[in-house]
């Protein structure tokens, strides 16, 4: 009994508010086996003689333990023990008086439950079903009570015997749903029937057969908001998310209500959010289903912007120097949120033509709120309904300039808003046809000394406007921008002197920023009217509040100094590196979450830029702080649902949730810094190359386990972003260290292509892969990478079958839209960049292992067959041929063996509709010549004529067919120089002639001009023509190629070219005749030539 006793004062000192206590009690609470804990909770729950809260504790303890540890604790418990814990679970249930006592016994019953269904699905605990079935069906409402919350708790409760038992599950739950004398069961019941919906949203038939409690569902949300328990609108929220096709028969009614609560003002503000949040979230989920009901979805509209007019008056609000984050309850903000979020999942067509009239009448509204809210409603939908305001964004802009000099701040600092959004949202349009209205307003706007507030969100849309603003546009409003922000600049330094005001500098130090971002060098005769300034802020600005100002100003000046170049910057660099540094001294003492570290981060990467190998000195004092940043460990935690409600968003937690009642929950400070680092350590192996040398090893140690760092999408690109540039950092170090190096990536860049979720990053993935195999060569693979590399391909490319399919269902499905249309295309462009990133693998292996690695390919080679099958898309057939062309290329003559696989859809492709496949069909036959070997032959005399088709048709030259046409000329030359014997080379050679040169495909373009180099040189008759009549042709041939950098000064082929002119050179009449035939431009690109080579 005294250690029962001891255990009591344990439990209570762990909800002890000192913190010493607490610590103590947790750790001596661990150290206790598994086998006692459980005894003593049990105890502890059981216990009538304990204090209500050290009960409560233990049952939360104790449902913890079950949740977290029961692999390790339950089953070395004897089978009596385990009979016990049940047993008594169930006995608890029945006796227990106090219903919140009861209600987490109730947990942890049904904890015990989901971890005692074995993986056939039979649960080993049949007596609980028992107790449910009896105590639904029993008189005492705490029973029946009980019997819904262990079901609403784990509705899998049933495992295998679910289908069995469905009609007992449906009925049970109907006629707890209709119990007139208790509402908590009514509520509890409809909460339980949504859980079970839920935990079976893919199971269609069983949503069908489950329809019709749907209106119970929605009368429970209705009865239970008005007693103000939102638990069944959250569920219902829940069903619009995962299973929203439940809500097809019923979804007037399930809009008809949301609606209702959500105008009904007697109701909380989190309860209308709630109510509007199903009618948004169904906009995400089931778009093409709510199209059908735009009356509802416009009477929502007006509902979305009575909620952003609910703003308080605040008279400090102008004046505020610290911007508080937005009051994410408020309903300002929800109703905002909500608007963009809709207009982005219905898409413009439909939300403008709703929103418009009512954002007219708002603008013109004697009260602010109504101008503020309709301003900042028009900054909302941009996004989604972008098509539709770009046609109208003239009179857009007009409008809402007029309110820069609205009477009221708040408006005013709304139009800027809008018009930073603008900017940002239809760039860069925009920036082209309202560059000069824009630019004066914001000035003007920047001016308001009264009102800081307004000043600061002006420049904040001068930076969205200058950072997507073209250079040009920008370089005649030079003077008057830099004159305005200094003025700004100087006066707001004084009031930080005076005032310690600041909010205002940091924008303006930022707008000055992104106007020499864009000026680039024609910044250079302000610098020295500005760095003096921003130098001492740096060097003075050293308060804890000042923090963001310092880094704000730190960008600043390594944004200016990347945009005037290192010859103005140079006398300055030192100066400034020693800054930084002297803050990287004092680096370890900033938090984690300081805003500087970032900032810093960043400038480093940009002085490298500037500085290129003289930054390499700097190493030594910078990798230590950007290591540390880009190794934070995020904190996490596995919570189950009730634990989380403790923890809050707040204070920077983020939650997913995991179904089964389990979240995940991630603490995002620092995430971005980190993020920020590794890109900037990417930065650093591309720009120094060899002389990152000496950090190679430690970098490539802490990036090959964040390929795997799924918290943060840029942290896995900026990892496989390194492997190659690192691989190319090391080669200094020789072949062993190198492989080493490889050895340490290869197997983890393998894994990543198989498991990485999403498609932007896995592409980044596979291209780093690709490239490290093109730097590593010939034995750079084992047989077991190609092992797991083949299954990956091969399931990549049956996934990528697949999705087609369930794409061509969706385009069957009822709901089906053009705007559904829309998305669809999106998911399969997704699906071709994969594609043709599988084509770069197999291009990098090919290249690298020749024909050795075919066996191994013969896994693929059904796939890749499939992709140029006729009825399939251009797309596919274009990389299918591609591939193959890369193994004629590289693993010729064995290539042959598959030619009854790909030859005819090659010769069939030459005159495709689509020129992407042209062009690979025409760039294969070309390798075929040049690779392919003796079998082959008979190809040719097929494909040239075809060709020649081809070329010779009407619009061959036009801007999407010239790449097409240009391989097929280069192809002709290349069977003409490679197998002449195939074709009538004299027939062909004056139409190819007329031909050249080729202006878009530099590679194609060498391989002909060097055929013509073989030409001229063994004098052939037919390419110089009777007397040399064609040398004039020949020289303005050449002249185009070398003014469109189709020829380059270095390779060998520009030597070949600058013979020929040379030996005309020599005899002056001919000279003198092909000269004159030139334009201004091509007699400059033959001297050019002539100089370079």
């Amino acid at each position: 009994m005294a250690e029962q006793q001891q255990f009591y004062v344990l439990l209570s000192n762990l909800m002890s508010p000192d913190n010493t206590v607490r610590k103590q009690s947790e750790e001596a609470y661990d150290t206790i086996p598994g086998q006692t804990k459980i005894t003593f909770l049990l105890q502890a729950i059981r216990d009538a003689s304990a204090a209500e809260e050290v009960k409560q504790m233990a049952a939360v303890l104790l449902r913890r333990l079950l949740s977290s540890s029961f692999e390790e604790v339950y089953p070395s418990l004897t089978i009596d023990m385990q009979t016990a814990i049940k047993t008594e679970l169930l006995t608890g249930i029945q006796s227990d008086s106090s219903s919140n006592i009861r209600k987490k016994v109730c947990d942890i019953a049904a904890e015990l439950a989901r971890n005692l269904i074995d993986d056939d699905g039979n649960n080993q605990w049949p007596e609980i079903l028992k107790f449910l079935f009896d105590s639904v069906n029993s008189q005492d409402v705490g029973l029946r009570e009980a019997a819904l919350h262990i079901f609403w708790n784990f509705p899998g409760i049933f495992g295998n015997q679910q289908q069995h038992y469905m009609e007992v599950i449906k009925r049970m739950l109907v006629q707890c749903m209709q119990d007139q004398d208790n509402p908590q069961i009514r509520t509890l019941a409809a909460r339980a029937a949504a859980s079970f919906i839920l935990s079976n949203e893919g199971n269609t038939a069983l949503l069908k057969h489950f329809s019709d409690l749907l209106p119970g569902i929605l009368q429970a949300v209705n009865e239970s908001c008005y007693r103000g328990d939102d638990s069944v609108l959250k569920s219902l929220v829940e069903i619009a998310d995962t299973a929203p096709k439940y809500l097809r028969p019923n979804l007037e009614a399930t809009l008809q209500l949301s609606l209702k609560l959500c105008a009904d003002t007697n109701l909380t503000n989190m309860q209308r959010q709630l109510a509007l949040e199903v009618i948004v979230t169904l906009s995400e989920t089931a778009a093409a289903m709510l199209r059908k009901h735009t009356n509802i979805v416009a009477q929502s509209v007006p509902q979305m912007l009575s909620m952003m007019v609910d703003l308080e008056e605040d008279e400090e609000w102008a004046m505020a120097d610290e911007l508080e984050d937005d009051d994410f309850d408020s309903n300002a903000v929800a109703g905002e949120s909500a608007l963009d979020r809709i207009a982005c999942g219905l898409g413009g067509k439909i939300v403008l033509p709703m929103i418009k009239q009512h954002i007219m009448q708002m603008l013109q509204n004697p009260d602010w709120k109504y101008r503020h809210a309709g301003l900042m409603a028009l900054s909302a939908i941009g996004e989604g309904c972008h098509q539709q305001m770009e046609a109208i964004l003239s009179e857009i802009v007009s409008f809402v300039l007029l309110f820069c000099q609205d009477p009221h701040p708040r408006v005013r600092y709304a139009a800027c808003n809008a018009i930073g959004q603008m900017a940002t949202d239809f760039a860069p349009t925009f920036q082209k046809k309202f560059h000069d209205k824009v630019i004066s307003a914001l000035l003007q706007t920047m001016e308001d000394q009264t009102n800081p507030r307004v000043q600061a969100h002006a420049a904040a849309a001068l930076i969205n406007f200058t950072e997507d603003c073209p250079k040009t546009l920008l370089i005649p409003y030079l003077d008057s921008l830099v004159q305005h922000l200094h003025v700004i600049m100087v006066a707001k330094l004084q009031e930080l002197i005076q005032k310690g005001t600041k909010l205002v500098l940091e924008q303006v130090v930022t707008s000055i920023a992104s106007v020499a971002d864009t000026a680039e060098e024609k910044f250079v005769p302000y610098y020295d009217l500005f760095m003096p300034s921003l130098k001492h802020i740096v060097e003075n600005a050293v308060q804890k509040e000042l923090r963001l100002l310092r880094g704000k100003t730190i960008e600043c000046i390594s944004l200016i100094g990347l945009a005037v170049g290192k010859e103005k910057f140079m006398p300055d660099a030192s100066a400034v590196m020693q800054l930084l540094l002297k803050t990287q001294t004092d680096f370890n003492d900033l938090e984690d979450d300081d805003p500087q570290i970032s900032y810093m981060i960043s400038a480093w990467a940009r002085m490298c830029k500037i500085l290129g190998k003289e930054f390499q000195q700097y190493l030594p004092v910078v990798m230590g702080p950007l290591m540390k940043t880009a190794s934070i460990k995020p904190e996490v935690a596995l919570l189950d649902t009730q634990d989380m409600e403790n923890m809050s968003e707040d204070d920077g937690w983020e939650f997913v949730n995991l179904g089964d009642q389990q979240s995940f929950g991630i603490k995002t400070a620092g995430l971005e810094e980190k993020a920020t680092a590794c890109q900037m350590l990417v930065c650093y192996a591309k720009e120094l190359k060899e002389g990152f040398v000496e950090y190679t090893e430690q970098v490539v140690k802490l990036m090959v386990p964040l390929l795997k760092f799924y918290f943060h999408d840029g942290v896995r690109v900026a990892a496989a972003e390194s492997m190659p540039l690192l691989l190319e950092c090391a080669r200094v170090r020789g072949p062993e260290y190198l492989t080493q190096m490889w050895h340490f990536m290869c197997d983890a860049l393998i894994k990543s292509i198989g498991t990485e979720p999403d498609s932007d990053v896995l592409s980044e993935i596979m291209h780093s892969f690709a490239k490290c195999i093109e730097l590593m060569g010939d034995g750079c693979l084992n047989n077991e990478h190609f092992e797991e590399l083949g299954g990956i391909l091969k399931g990549k490319l049956e996934e990528h079958f697949k999705n087609q399919e369930v794409r061509q269902a969706k385009r069957q499905d009822e709901d089906y839209d053009e705007q559904v249309e829309e998305t669809l295309q999106d998911e399969d462009e997704n699906d071709v960049y994969i594609l043709t990133k599988v084509s770069d693998i197999l291009h990098s292996i090919f290249s690298s292992y020749r024909e050795k690695v075919l066996p191994w390919f013969e896994q693929l080679l059904q796939l890749i067959v499939n992709l140029i099958c006729p009825h399939r898309p251009w797309a596919d057939r274009q990389w299918g041929l591609c591939i193959f062309d890369d193994i004629v290329e590289h693993c010729s003559p064995s290539s042959f063996k598959y030619a009854e696989y790909f030859l005819r859809p090659m010769m069939q492709s030459l005159c495709d509709t689509s020129p992407e496949v042209r062009q690979a069909a025409a760039y294969g036959v070309g390798v075929m010549a040049q690779f392919g070997g003796e079998n082959y032959r008979p190809a040719f005399t097929e494909a040239v004529p075809l060709l020649v088709g081809v070329i010779q048709s009407a619009d061959s030259r036009a801007k999407e067919n010239v790449n097409a046409t240009e391989n097929c000329i280069s192809a002709v030359a290349k069977v003409m120089k490679y197998r002449p014997e195939c074709v009538n080379v004299n027939e062909i050679l004056p139409h190819w002639l007329s031909w050249l040169p080729l202006n878009e495909d530099k590679e194609e373009a060498v391989h002909t001009f060097n055929y013509l180099c073989d030409l001229i040189e063994s004098n052939n008759p037919i390419v110089l023509g009777p007397d040399n009549a064609n040398l004039p042709k020949i020289f303005s041939i050449i002249a185009d190629g070398v003014a469109n950098e189709s020829i380059k000064g270095e390779d060998g082929c520009s030597k070949r070219l600058a013979n020929v002119i040379r030996q005309v050179q020599v005899s002056g009449g001919l000279w003198t005749q092909c000269v004159s035939a030139l334009n201004e431009t091509q007699q400059k690109a033959i001297q050019d030539l002539l100089n370079s080579a």
